[in-house]
């Protein structure tokens, strides 16, 4: 079994033997649904493959290959009327350079549609009357050339367009002078992006263009297109199209069997447990019945678990990592910050009345990013996925998965804790912990540096909660562990669960369980000035902290029952940890 990780050919996907998890029952669902389709997904999540799909499906060119390509799927088996019918048109705005000067910028997407006209020119060249006019400087006039030229055909244009929202994409997150009046001339008035999609919208109108689909990352630029293009449909938030791009359970499962049946030294169940975890949790319907996997993680563990007989080092594949850019976009913003916050501290505590589907250059550029607004983008992005609706019929948006979960601590590690205050110190407190289950390194860094940070920010803090966020920031690290905050159990929620991956037991690291509680100076009676001085052992005997300490180790002891049953562990590590204000750290430890 060989894994497309990377592959978005359709053609070499098929041809080449490897794996495909088809997808080709939905064209007619497509095709009855519009002529002019908007499909929206995170990064890496399938779209050009999606794309690709189509291309060889509906081109004419291909019609003697069209057994050999889809014989063995679902369409092949029973196709659909419009197989093999059109000419097929492909722009890829992701290849169009977001930054220089405007007229760059211009001349640039002047080119690439040129370029894909000449190859279009060449695949066709049997079947045109004449050749394409190419207009160097005006590639509008040479989308009219070629439409002209297909008028004297029997068969009309399937457009697709592939990362439409780059370049909207690309300024936003940019932090480069004058990208944000750039992305303002391109897009607002009548900018060179608007009248390219007003042309295509003139052609579907009766002059040669009977179907577009265009894939995007985010509905930016979307509103800015209305005048120029408002005949698109937007399919990406309906339930029955939630799974066009991305893995069911159902589906890894079965492959994961497959592999089973091979030999190797792991378990399929075991596997499905650990994707489920890092890989799983995507959900872009509130109708939808289930979650996704993202594709791209998904082959990049399961192509190393067929080559290698293991899992990847890393969990996390680093040709997402771009992702992390939305992160710092986001923190940025005004009350940014407290969203990530929000979002990582668990219970679904994200709520927006609706999804933000529309964003003009007014709202990128000059309105509040208001947690609507952030939270919608992170929604687009991957970063945030639905998690149902309230009983006041609001969003609830929360973390897909471990993957996504990751990117947010690190981004909010890299804002609390630079490396020139107390980052070199971190690897040394966590492996006292990981490997000894000694706190005390980790704790003294909270003290010292950490607390005085958190300290200082406004985020209505529960005060567990902040502690909470200093272990788990400080803590989590997949190549390890599966770092979990507010993992459900039968008896309630664990505060930070740290269990070690199946494929790391053979290393010498411990299985973690920590409960936090958290006491105020006023309910110690004791000043900032008293707690510092005091040993920590002297604290731990005061009457207030040992009641604390009590709670937290008979719920540690409760909730590590279940853990263990769960995770089929011989020993867990606990920790009763009790904040006193942000001054002090007091805890107990056992072994359950």
């Amino acid at each position: 079994m060989r894994f497309p990780y990377g592959l978005s050919d359709f053609g070499t996907l098929i041809e080449g033997g490897y794996w495909y998890q088809d997808r080709t029952d939905r064209l007619a669902d497509l095709e009855s649904t519009g002529r002019q389709l908007i499909f929206l997904r995170p990064r890496r999540f399938g779209k050009s493959l999606l794309l690709s799909m189509l291309e060889h499906y509906y081109d004419l060119n291909r019609a003697e290959r069209f057994e050999a390509l889809f014989g063995t799927l679902a369409v092949g088996r029973n196709p659909t009327p419009l197989r093999n019918q059109y000419f097929v048109l492909k722009w890829d705005f992701s290849l169009i350079p977001a930054y220089g000067e405007i007229a760059d910028i211009e001349a640039a997407v002047h080119q690439h549609i040129n370029d894909r006209l000449r190859d279009f020119e060449r695949r066709y060249r049997d079947r045109l009357p004449e050749p394409i006019a190419i207009h160097p400087d005006n590639a509008l006039s040479s989308w009219e050339s070629a439409l002209s030229l297909l008028s004297q055909t029997p068969h009309k244009l399937y457009l697709l367009i592939d990362e439409y929202d780059n370049f909207a994409n690309e300024v936003l997150m940019a932090d480069r002078p004058g990208s944000q009046d750039r992305y303002q001339t391109l897009l607002q008035g009548e900018g060179l992006f608007k009248s390219v999609f007003k042309a295509v919208k003139a052609a579907a109108g009766g002059l040669g263009l009977d179907r577009v689909f265009i894939t995007g990352v985010s509905p930016i630029a979307l509103s800015d297109m209305t005048s120029g293009y408002n005949v698109g449909e937007d399919i990406y938030l309906l339930p029955r199209f939630n799974d066009l791009c991305g893995f069911t359970e159902s589906e890894v499962a079965a492959v994961l069997r497959q592999l089973a049946e091979k030999g190797g030294d792991w378990s399929a169940d075991e596997v499905l447990a650990t994707m489920r975890t890092f890989y799983n949790g995507y959900r872009f319907s509130e109708g939808a019945s289930e979650s996704l996997y993202n594709p791209t993680l998904s082959l990049y563990f399961l192509k190393s678990l067929e080559q290698q007989g293991q899992y990847p080092r890393r969990m996390l594949d680093e040709n997402l990592a771009m992702d992390r850019n939305k992160l710092v976009y986001i923190a940025q913003l005004s009350g940014g910050e407290e969203l990530l916050v929000e979002a990582l501290s668990g219970e679904d505590r994200v709520l927006v009345p609706e999804l933000v589907q529309r964003f003009g250059v007014a709202d990128v550029l000059a309105a509040v990013k208001d947690q609507p607004f952030m939270a919608s983008l992170l929604y687009f992005f991957g970063i945030l996925t639905l998690a149902g609706l309230t009983p006041f019929d609001e969003c609830r948006l929360r973390i897909p998965n471990l993957v996504a979960r990751g990117l947010y601590v690190e981004r909010l590690r890299e804002r609390w804790l630079p490396l020139t205050d107390g980052a070199r110190e971190r690897p040394e407190a966590v492996r006292a912990l990981g490997q000894h289950g000694d706190l005390t390194p980790l704790a003294e860094l909270i003290e010292q540096r950490y607390f005085r940070v958190l300290s200082n920010r406004d985020y209505r803090w529960t005060n567990e909660l902040l502690v909470k966020f200093a272990f788990l920031t400080l803590l989590f690290d997949d190549r390890l562990y599966m770092a979990v905050s507010e993992l459900e159990t039968e008896r309630g929620y664990v505060d930070l669960a740290l269990i070690v991956r199946p494929d790391k037991r053979r290393f010498e690291v411990l299985d973690l369980l920590l409960e936090f509680k958290y006491l105020s100076l006023k309910e110690l009676g004791l000043s900032g000035e008293q707690v510092r001085e005091r040993s920590r052992e002297a604290l731990a005997e005061l009457a207030p902290v040992v009641k604390k300490l009590d709670e937290a180790e008979a719920q540690a002891r409760a909730y590590g029952a279940t853990l263990k049953d769960r995770y089929g562990l011989r020993e867990l590590h606990a920790f009763a940890v009790v904040a006193l204000g942000v001054e002090r750290l007091v805890w107990r430890a056992s072994t359950l």
